[in-house]
């Protein structure tokens, strides 16, 4: 188990809850401690995506003794929660997906919920950042607040699955984005095929 405190992660309401689900089971499969915020709109977009329609039964999903001893959730109104301090320590912060309008928020520094506001932490106390955002086509607006987060510190790593590797299935195709994140969030991990120069 890593020793050098939890990830925050926060599932919003941009589509790409597959994305989610598969990155959180894996991060307790690496024995990585995570603080997790899931927005309303998070949990809905679940329900709608992946049949995950409680807290509970995300639990059940990513396997409930790791969620036992690895995860605390902190709900998302609550902004006194130990990710809103910078004083509290932690490894950094992912939020999978991201939606647009929480993007927004970051890239204005407007800190409406959990999730903003400890986005806005992991900025000016220069922890690591990484924002999953899947959307399509992105407008001027959109670009500008990735540009604006970017320079803040932030990386903005948007699902888009490569297609080298030869994907024969959707799970293939998560596990490329997911492998990303978890790299950039510096988690070692066994899934998605890297590229090693061959054709």
């Amino acid at each position: 188990m890593s020793d050098r405190g939890p990830l925050v992660m926060a599932i919003t309401g941009a589509s790409g809850a597959p994305y989610a689900v598969r990155l959180l089971e894996q991060l307790l499969v690496a024995r990585q401690r995570v603080q997790l915020i899931v927005s309303r709109h998070g949990l809905r977009l679940l329900e709608t995506e992946t049949d995950i329609g409680t807290i509970e039964g995300l639990r059940t999903s990513v396997g409930m003794e790791r969620w036992d001893e690895l995860v605390t959730l902190c709900d998302d109104d609550d902004r006194g929660a130990a990710p809103a301090s910078g004083s509290a320590r932690n490894r950094g912060m992912v939020i999978c997906p991201c939606s647009m309008g929480t993007l927004s928020a970051i890239s204005q520094g407007t800190s409406r919920s959990l999730v903003e506001r400890a986005a806005d932490v992991a900025l000016k106390e220069r922890r690591p950042l990484v924002l999953v955002p899947r959307e399509t086509p992105y407008s001027a607006i959109h670009l500008e607040n990735m540009l604006r987060v970017t320079r803040a510190g932030a990386v903005v790593m948007p699902a888009s699955p490569g297609f080298y590797h030869r994907p024969a299935t959707v799970q293939e195709l998560v596990d490329f984005v997911v492998a990303r994140v978890l790299d950039h969030l510096g988690v070692e991990h066994s899934i998605g095929k890297r590229w090693d120069g061959s054709v």
